[in-house]
């Protein structure tokens, strides 16, 4: 379908939506705003709770029903609010992760409004908007697992389209995350006497040493290549120039592949550190499956999404798999800009993205 008015609407809506403050915790206000901003335009839209906004169809009919899926929230502000328009581009606090995503998602939802798009109305499937906050915090304060225990008949969909930044491409899977605090003991002394003392910084350099040494591990899964890592991403200890310490605390980030679980994550990464200190996870969230021989990933595919790719991060796809559906990653966001001082999301990037949802959607 043509849309000359598509790259300024879309180009708006991103805006507007920046503009309404939403950093994790503090998504309420934009909540409300989208489900105003689809009711006006005619969009069956309810608050679900908890900073949550369902819309369109939720729930599994006659045709397969695929779930468009966008999370509210950002990380903190870095003085790049408000948002502006400039160069081809939306400028501003999540346009990539994920603001843009979401315009698109409210704009497809008000044109299949103003087209009359109902439940019994042709179409290839019936689509469904799925709004979400608290998604840039540690998996279990998101609030999109519990809203699946809500929500029992999202459970239907044949397919979430999860609109994390992928630059238009089809990202499936991910990996999962694990956060774990690793504290190294000694006994304090003179440092003109070490010998009357034991490091705790000399054993944070053995273990972080030896951890280092771990390879990075290529895991295939239909054909798409997941690579396991493990790295020491903080480190704090001492107390003086002239103190032996007693106490380091480093912070471990490892990343898993689809097909370990949680907890044989949990026990791989004990058996790295357990030998040099003592290893609390402070947070762990589950790999994403691969989804296995989905038409409808073939028939996003052929809408124009990008080549299809593994995940190499962590993404919401793991909570719709763990609640057993099939998930995957594609929005206009392009990863390089995420979080950055300066985010932004190409508006041409926004009217593709819209456009191959449009032709996934009414076919």
């Amino acid at each position: 379908m043509q849309h000359p008015e598509l790259p300024d609407r879309l180009a708006h809506r991103t805006r507007e939506l920046v503009d309404v403050r939403s950093v994790s915790r503090d998504e309420a206000a934009l909540a409300w705003h989208v489900k105003k901003v689809l009711e006006a335009g005619g969009v069956d839209a309810r608050d679900a709770g908890d900073t949550c906004v369902l819309a369109g169809v939720l729930e599994r009919r006659d045709r397969p029903l695929v779930l468009l899926a966008g999370h509210l929230d950002t990380v903190p502000e870095q003085g790049n609010l408000p948002g502006r328009i400039a160069d081809g581009f939306v400028h501003g606090l999540g346009t990539t992760d994920m603001k843009g995503a979401d315009a698109v998602m409210v704009e497809l939802a008000l044109a299949a409004a103003a087209r009359g798009t109902s439940a019994d109305s042709a179409g290839a499937v019936d689509v469904g908007f799925v709004f979400f906050g608290r998604e840039e915090l540690p998996a279990a304060e998101s609030a999109l697992t519990p809203l699946l225990a809500r929500e029992p008949s999202l459970l239907g969909a044949d397919l979430v389209v999860v609109m994390e930044p992928t630059d238009n491409a089809i990202q499936i899977g991910c990996l999962g995350n694990v956060n774990a605090l690793w504290t190294f003991s000694g006994r304090a002394a003179h440092s003109a006497r070490p010998w009357q003392g034991e490091n705790a910084i000399h054993r944070a350099a053995a273990g972080i040493h030896s951890l280092a040494q771990v390879p990075h591990e290529i895991h295939s899964f239909a054909g798409l290549e997941y690579t396991e890592v493990v790295s020491v991403t903080k480190i704090h200890g001492g107390v003086a120039q002239n103190v032996i310490p007693d106490h380091v605390e480093a912070h471990v980030n490892y990343r898993y592949p689809p097909g370990r679980s949680p907890q044989a994550a949990e026990h791989r990464l004990h058996g790295w550190c357990d030998p040099y200190g003592t290893l609390e996870i402070t947070s762990i969230a589950p790999s994403g499956p691969v989804p296995a021989d989905n038409p409808l990933v073939d028939a996003l595919r052929a809408a124009g999404a990008g080549p299809i790719a593994a995940k190499q991060a962590w993404t919401p796809v793991a909570e719709f798999g763990a609640a057993g559906l099939d998930a995957v990653n594609f929005g206009p966001g392009d990863p390089v800009f995420a979080h950055q001082v300066d985010e932004r999301v190409s508006i041409a990037a926004l009217v593709r993205s819209y456009e191959v949802l449009e032709r996934l959607t009414c076919g």
